[in-house]
C-alpha cells in the first residue's frame, strides 16, 4: 500500500445478497462477507466493498485513499480547508476517517496502523 493512493472504493446497497448475486454473474466477482452489514470485493482491478444502507443512493461510490498516519493527514486536510465529516473510527481490519472537499466531494482515508 502506498500513502495517499485510492486503495478502497465503497458502494451502498439496500440487499447485499441481490447486488452479490448481480456482479458474480455480470462480472464474475467473488466476495467476503464481513457480518451482515458489509461485503467486500476483491481481484476486480480496484478493491472494495458494499455497506448495507436504507438510505436512498446518491453519490454511489466513496472512494478511500490509504494513509499510515491518520492523524497527521486529518490534520493536513483540515490545513487544507477540508472538512471533517466523520472523525476516526476503528472497523475490522483497521481506522479511517471521512471528509468533505471545496468542491463539496466526500471522501475517506484508511489505515491498518
Amino acid at each position: 500500500m502506498t500513502n495517499n493512493h485510492i486503495n478502497y472504493v465503497e458502494l451502498k446497497a439496500k440487499n447485499l445478497e441481490a447486488v452479490k448475486e448481480f456482479y458474480s454473474k455480470a462480472f464474475g466477482w467473488t466476495f467476503i462477507d464481513y457480518g451482515p452489514d458489509y461485503t467486500a470485493f476483491a481481484d476486480t482491478g480496484l478493491d472494495g466493498g458494499f455497506e448495507r444502507s436504507d438510505a436512498p443512493v446518491t453519490n454511489g461510490a466513496l472512494i478511500i485513499l490509504y494513509h499510515e498516519d491518520l492523524e497527521g493527514k486529518r490534520d493536513e486536510i483540515r490545513s487544507a480547508k477540508g472538512k471533517i465529516s466523520k472523525d476516526i473510527f476503528s472497523f475490522p481490519g483497521g481506522r479511517r476517517f471521512h471528509f468533505i472537499d471545496p468542491a463539496g466531494n466526500e471522501l475517506a482515508v484508511w489505515s491498518d496502523k
